[in-house]
């Protein structure tokens, strides 16, 4: 099964063994004590073909990256019907099963366009799932605004070699906002698209942005992230209309160009 993650980028060679996963800071969430207050974010199969990772937002949304609803190798949209989302997915059982009724993408998504960085800054989607999830383990998370530069924030993640459960970074960081994207050095390999990134205040919990790509800037590994409040806002006003995503005219946003990405940040982007 390959795993999902916006190849947009040059990468560096990622170690798969434990000291990589201590010196990223990643915990294995193996227990239901260790994944309590986790459980909203789950491992989403897309088809026969891949997997990402989603987390809920509401008892019968999920919130995930919209480059996953995408076959890599052929740019085929993946059937609405294919895509399961396995919340607290942990040693082969999950705390609930859902199959998802629709997806919704921002409208300014667009899986094989030139300017990668808008494709970062608009990697967004909603599935609505086929039945709500009612389950007094699995909060959803509230969402808020992208944070600042050096802000400590955190992910939970699946990736190809951790499929099984998830990891917890607590603690990695902003390192640059440009545009609609944020650069961060959390932990991420293939699989991880559309993990939450989470700042937590009070012990709670809220989603500031989604794990888009991974990449290389100065020779460092990075992780891309969206900027989530804006394309969500965006998102759930068109779901709200009644008629989803492709029968409105695009939400008006701004487009960064590629030079200028590449001039603030120093990535080096290729195409998927």
């Amino acid at each position: 099964m390959r795993r999902g993650l916006f190849f947009l980028v040059l990468l560096a060679v990622w170690a798969s063994d434990g000291r990589a996963e201590m010196a990223s800071g990643l915990r294995t969430l193996m227990t239901g004590d260790d994944s309590r207050g986790w459980q909203a974010v789950g491992r989403l199969n897309m088809g026969a073909t891949s997997f990402c990772t989603g987390a809920l937002i509401a008892p019968d949304l999920v919130l995930t990256a919209a480059h996953c609803m995408f076959d890599r190798d052929t740019g085929a949209r993946i059937p609405d019907g294919e895509i399961e989302f396995l919340a607290d997915w942990r040693g082969g059982r999950a705390a609930a099963y859902r199959r998802v009724r629709r997806a919704l993408l921002h409208p300014n998504f667009t899986f094989d366009g030139e300017n990668f960085a808008a494709r970062v800054a608009h990697d967004v989607a909603i599935l609505e799932l086929d039945q709500p999830i009612r389950n007094t383990t699995i909060t959803p998370f509230a969402t808020d605004a992208r944070p600042d530069k050096g802000a400590e924030v955190g992910v939970v993640s699946y990736a190809h070699n951790r499929a099984d459960s998830p990891s917890l970074q607590e603690v990695c960081h902003v390192l640059a906002r440009q545009g609609g994207s944020l650069v961060l050095s959390c932990a991420v390999d293939f699989g991880s698209s559309g993990a939450p990134i989470f700042v937590v205040e009070d012990g709670h919990p809220r989603i500031v942005s989604l794990v888009s790509a991974k990449a290389e800037v100065r020779g460092q590994p990075v992780a891309l992230g969206t900027s989530l409040q804006g394309p969500l806002s965006d998102l759930m006003a068109l779901r709200a209309q009644g008629d989803g995503v492709f029968d409105r005219p695009a939400p008006k946003v701004r487009r960064l160009s590629l030079q200028e990405t590449q001039t603030a940040t120093g990535a080096k982007f290729l195409r998927p």
